[in-house]
């Protein structure tokens, strides 16, 4: 068994920055990212964001890239709302891209913090800007 401590802030938009993440909506795409990513070894320490984008603290093993976990958890949390509901939405998408930033262990507490204030942060305007940017302008 492999020994590994690896932290990320990953964070991604919805597509045009529509305003998808509705309140009756979040706790369903929460949910399943959640489940999506234990499913794939990887250890959510938080899941945050607004109506358009999302932030995950996550500890991603090393034999999965961070750019297929994304591409996991983007395409499948992607086809569940647009298909695999009660009432399906059939235009939830999200946009092209995103943006990891590595954490140190000292980092993972605040960052959880930041992460599950998401809310507070932008009515406040608390935001830390970097991670908040877009990562790309193009949709797919």
């Amino acid at each position: 068994m492999a020994l590994w401590r690896v932290y990320y802030h990953v964070i991604w938009a919805t597509k045009e920055r529509q305003p998808f993440i509705t309140a009756e909506l979040e706790p369903e795409l929460y949910g399943y990212i959640t489940g999506k990513a234990q499913a794939l070894g990887c250890i959510l320490h938080a899941i945050g964001g607004i109506e358009n984008h999302i932030h995950l603290a996550v500890s991603i093993p090393p034999k999965l890239s961070i750019a297929e976990f994304v591409k996991n958890i983007k395409g499948s949390s992607t086809y569940h709302l647009n298909h695999n509901l009660a009432h399906p939405i059939g235009t939830f998408g999200w946009q092209y891209g995103y943006g990891v930033f590595s954490l140190g262990g000292k980092q993972l507490d605040h960052a959880v913090a930041y992460v599950k204030n998401q809310k507070t942060h932008h009515q406040e305007g608390s935001i830390i800007s970097m991670l908040e940017q877009d990562c790309n302008e193009k949709d797919s």
